[in-house]
């Protein structure tokens, strides 16, 4: 505890009252500052009785501030370890005890530590059947440092995928996608998306209200370079009416508030709807959206089945977007280990998703249908994205890797399994796939 003397206190300090009342009031103050908040708690002694001694009556006793990390290293890492037995995702299975007393009192620049990292996947147990990934960055260090817990997590995601020993390639040349047609009879719509972060500002679990208003006025202002078949304009979440919201949501143009588990653990819908939004060209069919689970999302869209060329539009914005962001000093989270840097690890490397909303009415309701996309590297979500129920007999099915393979890669290698995917959307050939 600290008594600071005021100018005209004549070089008088609690020394020279040792003994007196004075120090017994101090004292008696100790275990009440104790009591109260460790926010630079302070108390005044206006009434002590100081006056009469010829002391002003504007003494402070101040107490140390007490951070949150400080209180923490008082209990040991094994007080703070997560209780884990019941839970299914890769976080869980790479996470030890041992490990986690060796990352628990690490933070990042930013000041995001391992305990924020893990949330998500400490209050998601998962299903015994779908494994998770189970924790998020807050900013582009924390691959860094938490990698002894993020490293296997993601080789347990990207399919053996070994940060520490492999690079991940890099092709966005759509020229050289060889086929890409689906059969429109089931393909109702064929999208390819991926995601971009921001360098230097922090990611959405972790960002700040100004740090996510500086994503939004960074990337608006890019995209306001956009022409041709790209130009288009921003709508604001915050000024969008509920029917219009509810209209491009419909339409699956526009990202809903978060309701997932999974994402409002991790953070993801603090201050709703603040500096959120799209932006969309004049077709429809190329849109950013702003402030969701990354800093952007990038997506190319349309009705049918012609995937080659919602690759080729895909491409040539993508580009197109990361030049006018270059161009206003700022650059992507990108390193040749894990590739684009993104909020969750699924989707490092390309960040890249390639999908279709497609009809199965008999295939769909087969037992032997989530192992034949897993065969085929392929993964099943509900027409609304992810934690939603599929419509009727339609279906959201995409590429299960990002990492490890170049975006071009991904889709050259739907192209070359073209009879193996339409094998998957007969629904008539269901009995003979195994």
């Amino acid at each position: 505890m600290v008594i600071a003397n005021p100018p005209h206190a004549s070089g008088l300090s609690l020394s020279s009252f040792s003994g007196s009342s004075v120090c017994k009031q101090v004292t008696m103050a100790n275990p009440i500052s104790r009591l109260m908040s460790g926010r630079s708690s302070a108390v005044m002694l206006a009434s002590v009785g100081l006056a009469g001694l010829g002391l002003a009556s504007g003494y402070i006793l101040t107490e140390t501030r007490v951070t949150a990390a400080e209180r923490r290293r008082m209990f040991p890492p094994s007080a703070d370890y997560p209780d884990l037995r019941k839970h299914n995702n890769c976080m869980a299975s790479a996470l030890t005890p041992a490990m986690y007393g060796r990352l628990r009192d690490k933070v990042t620049p930013n000041n995001w530590s391992l305990d924020q990292c893990i949330q998500t996947g400490v209050d998601n147990p998962g299903h015994p059947f779908i494994k998770t990934v189970g924790m998020v960055a807050g900013d582009e260090e924390s691959y860094e440092v938490f990698e002894e817990l993020f490293d296997p997590v993601i080789k347990d995601r990207h399919n053996g995928y070994d940060p520490q020993t492999m690079k991940h390639p890099t092709d966005l040349d759509a020229s050289k996608l060889t086929s890409g047609m689906f059969d429109e009879r089931y393909v109702l719509s064929s999208r390819v998306r991926t995601g971009r972060s921001i360098r230097g500002l922090s990611l959405p679990p972790a960002c700040s209200r100004s740090e996510r208003r500086e994503v939004e006025r960074v990337v608006v202002t890019a995209l306001s370079g956009l022409q041709g078949e790209l130009s288009g304009r921003y709508y604001s979440l915050g000024e969008l009416s509920e029917s219009e919201q509810q209209q491009l949501i419909n339409e699956h143009f526009l990202f809903d508030k978060p309701v997932s588990p999974l994402l409002t653990a991790a953070g993801m819908a603090r201050d709703w709807p603040d500096a959120r939004g799209i932006w969309h060209n004049d077709d429809k069919n190329f849109l950013i959206w702003i402030n969701e689970e990354d800093h952007t999302r990038v997506i190319s869209m349309e009705k049918g089945g012609n995937m080659k060329r919602v690759f080729e539009r895909f491409c040539k914005g993508l580009k197109q977007v990361e030049t006018l962001i270059q161009e206003r000093g700022w650059e992507f989270m990108w390193n040749e280990r894990l590739g684009y840097i993104l909020t969750c690890p699924s989707n490092l490397g390309t960040g890249l998703r390639a999908g279709v909303h497609i009809r199965l009415p008999r295939l769909s309701k087969d037992a032997r249908f989530k192992k034949i996309l897993e065969n085929l590297r392929l993964q099943k979500r509900g027409t609304g994205g992810v934690d939603t129920a599929a419509t009727g007999d339609t279906v959201d099915i995409s590429n299960l890797d990002r990492l490890g393979r170049s975006e071009l890669m991904h889709g050259q290698t739907r192209a070359a399994d073209r009879s193996q995917v339409q094998t998957v959307m007969d629904p008539t050939a269901c009995c003979d796939l195994t």
